[in-house]
């Protein structure tokens, strides 16, 4: 039975990275917000996680007022470089232009209660730990607020104008509204381990793609390094007959390996063995997905905690006014849907596909190839890869026809580190 109501602009159920930020952004421009997390723990983090924040995601963390924290607490600058079959794609900036755009290495435990410190801190949030939704509450066929229940509060609800469903891939908001999705099935599983002292060539994240199969190394804050293994579902049964053998094994074969037995394992081998991808609508009346909530794509790109950071920004600024009472919120998170799909909807098509556990198609071939022969091929891959640029301007025209002209130059010779050239394809 409910004891007591509460009232606020906004409530997010959810106090990670994408409830922090949006809280935080949100009370900025005026709104009384409820940030609620079901643990209690202040210092509760995402385990499985790649710990990558996508350079996309750059802008949000400097509005949020988070570079200096995250440099403070040793976050890694993200360069990268990329195996493939034609060699290695390792982007650098032209001779005399601006450096690459990147973002940050930096392990959950560090990052979201890091985060979700700065959104308690900041004025207009009440940060209510311990506090599970229960349901939606709804009046006239929209959603005006949330059923709650805490091991201090007891039940109760808590009135909004929007409630925000940060709550991530199996989201109790998005299942409570009645949002239509789809799934996809995903066609690799992943493990990950935690290892220190592992050095990697310039100090830099390593990713193989081995077409099925896929593996990545990542230093991150503390000296400690993020290794993970994708591969195709058909390797299944070794890893399930000898989990830690059959992942130290697959990094010992990759090209170039990492050092791993002569490292320190500081984590037990976890992972999935089923991860579909998502996508939901992220919008209902008076209520909005943000995060994995809305979108849950494959743990293989890295891309969840930068398009958690991007949508919490682009709901903060389609609904601002209106939760505020300023405005039509209907008319802002109608503008907030279509923002979310215009950006993401691309990118999750792609990822879909290579989610089914294929080779490269002929584009991925045409464009793989030549970034590995080509320096502004590989910057116009660091772009794409950063999500900074979308499918469309990825394979633009201009594009297509300078990896071809670069293909055609190396055809029947193996890639080699290419000549300056400051050509800008985006």
């Amino acid at each position: 039975m409910t004891q007591h109501h509460r009232s606020y602009d906004v409530v997010i159920s959810g106090a990670s990275i994408a409830g922090s930020a949006a809280a935080m952004l949100l009370a900025r421009r005026g709104a009384r917000v409820a940030l609620l997390e079901r643990r209690s723990d202040p210092a509760a983090h995402k385990v499985l996680c790649t710990h990558y924040l996508q350079p996309c995601a750059y802008p949000v963390l400097d509005e949020l007022g988070l570079i200096e924290d995250l440099e403070k607490v040793g976050a890694v600058r993200n360069e990268a470089r990329w195996y493939t079959r034609w060699g290695w794609i390792e982007p650098k900036a032209a001779p005399g232009g601006p450096e690459l755009p990147y973002a940050y290495n930096v392990r959950r435990s560090t990052l979201d209660p890091l985060m979700r410190r700065r959104a308690a801190e900041t004025p207009g949030v009440d940060l209510l730990l311990g506090h599970t939704v229960t349901g939606l509450v709804k009046e006239n066929g929209r959603t005006v607020g949330v059923r709650v229940t805490g091991r201090e509060a007891g039940d109760s609800e808590i009135r909004a104008r929007l409630v925000v469903g940060a709550d991530g891939k199996d989201s109790a908001v998005a299942k409570f509204a009645d949002v239509p999705g789809r799934t996809f099935t995903n066609g690799r599983f992943s493990y990950f381990a935690h290892f220190r002292d592992l050095p990697l060539k310039d100090g830099i994240t390593h990713s193989w793609f081995l077409e099925p199969d896929m593996a990545y190394a990542m230093p991150n804050d503390d000296g400690v390094t993020v290794v993970a293994v994708i591969p195709d579902k058909k390797r299944l049964p070794a890893f399930r007959e000898d989990l830690e053998g059959a992942f130290l094994q697959f990094v010992r074969e990759l090209p170039e390996a990492p050092p791993i037995d002569r490292a320190q394992r500081i984590t037990k081998v976890t992972g999935t063995v089923n991860y579909p991808l998502h996508s939901r609508r992220p919008t209902a009346p008076g209520v909005a997905l943000i995060g994995d909530a809305a979108l849950c794509g494959d743990p293989l790109w890295g891309v969840g905690c930068g398009w958690a950071l991007e949508s919490a920004q682009w709901l903060a600024e389609s609904t601002g006014d209106a939760v505020t009472g300023r405005g039509d919120l209907a008319a802002a998170l109608t503008a907030y849907r279509r923002r979310h799909r215009k950006a993401l909807g691309g990118h999750q098509h792609l990822a879909a596909d290579y989610a089914r556990s294929r080779p490269f198609n002929p584009f991925e071939r045409l464009m793989f190839s030549a970034a590995a022969r080509d320096e502004a091929m590989a910057r116009h891959m660091h772009m794409f890869a950063s999500r900074l640029i979308g499918p469309l301007r990825f394979l633009n025209p201009v594009a297509l026809a300078r990896a071809s002209a670069v293909n055609l130059r190396h055809r029947g010779t193996p890639a080699r580190p290419a000549v300056a050239d400051t050509g800008r394809l985006h």
